[in-house]
Parts: C-alpha cells; sequence; structure tokens
C-alpha cells in the first residue's frame, strides 16, 4: 500500500469529538500502517510545525483532511496548518512542486442533516457548494488530484451526542463512514 497520511483537523479530538475521533480509531485498526496526524494533539496553541508538517506530506502518497464541518468551512486548525505548510516555493510557485501526483481525499462529518444542505440534482447538495471551490483551486495550485467523491457523513448533532439512543446511531454511523473511508483508501493507495 502506498503511504497514507490522515490529518485530523478537529481542534480538539482528544476531547471534543465523539465522532471524528471514532472514525480515526476505526481507520487505524483496519489499517494499521496509516499515519494520523492529529493536529490538535501536536499543536493546541496553533504554532505549527512547518519544517515537520512539510516532510509528512512529502513522505505520503495520499493525503486525507478528516474534519467536522465548522461553520460551512474547515475547522480554524486544520485551515491554520494549510496556510503554513502549503507554502509558495514547496507547493507551489516556479519550484514548489512538493505535492504534484499526490492524492488528496475530503472525510467529512456535519451536525446538521444532508437534507439541510440538499440542493436538487446533486448528490453532496449545497456541501460541494461549500467545500469544493477552495479545495479545487488548492488542488489545481499544488498540482495534486482530488479523489472523488468524498467521504461525507451527515446528521452528528452535537447537542444529542450525550444522548444514549443518538450515541448507539453515532457509532453506527461512524463506523460505516470509516468503513467507506478505508474502500476508498485501499483503492487510493493501490
Amino acid at each position: 500500500m502506498k503511504k497514507v497520511l490522515i490529518v485530523s483537523g478537529h481542534t480538539d479530538i482528544q476531547h471534543g469529538s465523539v465522532v471524528n475521533r471514532r472514525i480515526l480509531e476505526v481507520v487505524k485498526r483496519e489499517l494499521p500502517e496509516v499515519t494520523i496526524d492529529s493536529l490538535s494533539e501536536h499543536y493546541p496553541d496553533f504554532r505549527i510545525d512547518t519544517a515537520a508538517e512539510q516532510k509528512k506530506v512529502v513522505d505520503a502518497d495520499v493525503i486525507v483532511w478528516q474534519f467536522p464541518l465548522f461553520w460551512y468551512a474547515k475547522p480554524s486548525l486544520l485551515q491554520r496548518w494549510e496556510e503554513e505548510v502549503f507554502t509558495h516555493g514547496f507547493s507551489h510557485g516556479t519550484n514548489g512542486k512538493a505535492l504534484q501526483g499526490k492524492k488528496l481525499i475530503l472525510s467529512v462529518t456535519t451536525g446538521a442533516t444532508a437534507e439541510f444542505y440538499a440542493r436538487e440534482g446533486r448528490p453532496n447538495g449545497g456541501l460541494e457548494d461549500v467545500l469544493m471551490p477552495a479545495t479545487q483551486a488548492t488542488v489545481s495550485l499544488t498540482g495534486m488530484t482530488l479523489v472523488d467523491p468524498a467521504v461525507i457523513t451527515y446528521g452528528f448533532s452535537y447537542a444529542f451526542r450525550n444522548d444514549p439512543e443518538q450515541a448507539k446511531e453515532f457509532d453506527r454511523k461512524a463506523d460505516d463512514h470509516a468503513a467507506r473511508l478505508v474502500a476508498l483508501l485501499r483503492d487510493a493507495a493501490k
């Protein structure tokens, strides 16, 4: 299997996440060879070690951005990571070729239901309008390839995370999300 780097963009994976943490645990159990880069564990102060993170992406063939959607965007820590790691001369620009040919996979969870994002005739509805323009610009600028489709699971409302019945449903949905991500990784990393 090619080298896979999963960049966990949740801003507090240890304490503030139930679903994203479970997804990562399942993926790691199924694919122990993947590298999981938990940004909130490494950089709780948002001070990114650019050289260390650039080495991780250089070493990877497939990069996954695993994150919950916060206010229709990537979490601030993942955005900061991208700003610090994808620098001119490294990821783009005349000599910035470090990411060319690498595959990028989006793995996203949302609090709102799929119906909230629904738009006629579009499988991920308005969510594609929210996430894809910036992501497509990033892959175009860096020479990466966006693996389609993204792995998206809806309806992990934070408000219901302590409800025992909802917890079971969240676990089931997180496990399904992880299984879809594992299948996509196995295919993308051949």
